[in-house]
């Protein structure tokens, strides 16, 4: 990687919001550049940062993840949208894959490693 993964994580638990961002800090090559707690937010914060990668809860206030990883994918479509949740892959949400966010994880797996693969994954080629 030439220069650090810009990231915003979105979560309106305050808990993992703190995980996650912990993460980020932790993650060699990887930038927290900005934190949301609604879809809404995460929308607005697209707009004043353009992360390079936004990891969105699901479930959230005002705007749900899936809605606003459709919106900033047709605004900013450089921008990777993965979405997090404690759902099991097969338990999400009908269409939650389909047209915004370019990958899942569940909560309990986000780490440096796995960062570092969904970057690998679903980052620009």
């Amino acid at each position: 990687m030439d220069a650090d993964v810009r990231v915003v994580v979105v979560d309106d638990q305050e808990r993992f919001l703190a995980v996650a961002r912990a993460v980020v800090e932790r993650t060699a090559g990887f930038r927290l550049i900005g934190d949301a707690a609604d879809g809404s937010a995460a929308v607005e914060r697209v707009r004043e940062l353009t992360p390079d990668l936004v990891l969105m809860d699901i479930n959230m206030p005002v705007l749900d993840g899936v809605e606003a990883a459709r919106r900033i994918a047709v605004e900013w479509p450089q921008v990777v949208v993965v979405l997090l949740s404690t759902y099991a892959r097969e338990d999400l949400p009908a269409g939650a894959l389909d047209g915004g966010a370019r990958g899942y994880l569940h909560k309990e797996e986000l780490g440096p490693a796995s960062l570092r693969s969904l970057w690998t994954a679903h980052g620009p080629r």
